[in-house]
């Protein structure tokens, strides 16, 4: 099979593109026939070593696909050959990854994808989906009636998170460029501040001590902001900004019974990633949860897909290889 992968653990530019033996499910697993897979900063963090996690040599890159169950190992169940189905926790923790004509996952990381919904678009959003979920459910818990801010909203994440927090009714805060606020608004914000203007000090003079789950889809995690805001027992949930090294002012997060909580979601369990999932399918079957901006490339193009993520600067298009 054709597959893009690394050789060793270093930048985009050690990408290869070339034939590897195609894999075999194993007990519980299954063989995938991929149609698409996305680009993500941890796909990169991972291929560069800056997420340690354990990686065979040679190793396909990337994490998420969208695909047709090929064929099924020894004792599979929940899954047969021809369903139409999504993973996104492939390529860490000692598996294989997803950019290649055929990939091997386990059946309760696999999901079905819902009839009628485009591959590329599904692989482009699933990702986003399923980390929002998290940051809103699992991490954040946020609870109708209660506040929330979404820093970058106007990103995939963001914006999965700004759904994900209204349909459950809370207020949502949405901080983001004037040219996503109507995408922010039809999402279910309740306000949107311009994220290019001087938002630290509108969203301090308007919400100091009254957000309850502060989230930063940005990766900027300014601590000091963020604990001013926060009502008593409020949280703060940091899922991107790998390189940030923010001050914590401690004094004041306890004294409010704040909290500060990370996450990727290369450490969920697979009971989160399979709750992720439902929620995320049903948004996308809704046509709740479409991807701001798509750009497809051949998987050829792996390395510079690789180098156009890490370079930044993306303004929420999500990249698809196509095997």
């Amino acid at each position: 099979m054709r597959a893009a992968y690394v050789e060793k653990l270093g930048p985009a530019e050690s990408i290869r593109v070339g034939e590897l033996p195609a894999p075999r499910p194993g007990q519980g697993e299954a063989l995938v026939r991929v149609a698409a897979v996305s680009v993500n900063p941890v796909d990169a963090f991972v291929r560069s070593g800056l997420y340690a996690t354990d990686v065979p040599f040679p190793f396909v890159i990337g994490r998420d696909l969208v695909g047709t169950v090929h064929e099924l190992g020894e004792g599979t169940a929940g899954v047969s050959v021809g369903d139409r189905v999504w993973s996104s926790s492939l390529g860490h923790a000692g598996r294989q990854g997803a950019a290649a004509e055929f990939a091997v996952a386990a059946a309760d990381r696999l999901y079905r994808l819902p009839d009628g919904i485009d591959p590329v678009v599904a692989v482009a959003a699933v990702h986003p989906g399923s980390t929002a979920y998290l940051a809103v459910h699992e991490h954040g818990r946020v609870r109708a009636g209660q506040t929330v801010l979404v820093v970058g909203a106007g990103g995939n994440v963001g914006m999965s998170a700004v759904t994900m927090a209204a349909e459950i009714g809370a207020r949502v805060v949405a901080v983001a460029s004037v040219e996503d606020e109507r995408r922010c608004l039809d999402a279910g914000a309740a306000q949107v501040v311009d994220r290019r203007g001087d938002w630290k000090r509108v969203v301090a003079d308007r919400h100091a001590d009254s957000v309850d789950v502060y989230i930063d889809a940005f990766g900027e995690n300014d601590l000091e902001l963020a604990v001013g805001l926060l009502a008593a027992g409020g949280r703060i949930v940091a899922l991107a900004g790998a390189r940030a090294a923010p001050t914590l002012p401690l004094g004041k997060l306890y004294m409010r019974d704040g909290a500060v909580i990370g996450f990727v979601i290369s450490r969920a369990s697979t009971d989160q990633l399979a709750r992720a999932a439902t929620r995320t399918g049903e948004l996308l079957a809704a046509g709740a949860l479409v991807p701001k901006r798509i750009e497809t490339l051949p998987l050829s193009e792996a390395a510079r897909a690789h180098a156009l993520v890490e370079a930044g600067g993306m303004g929420g298009t999500r990249l698809v290889l196509l095997p």
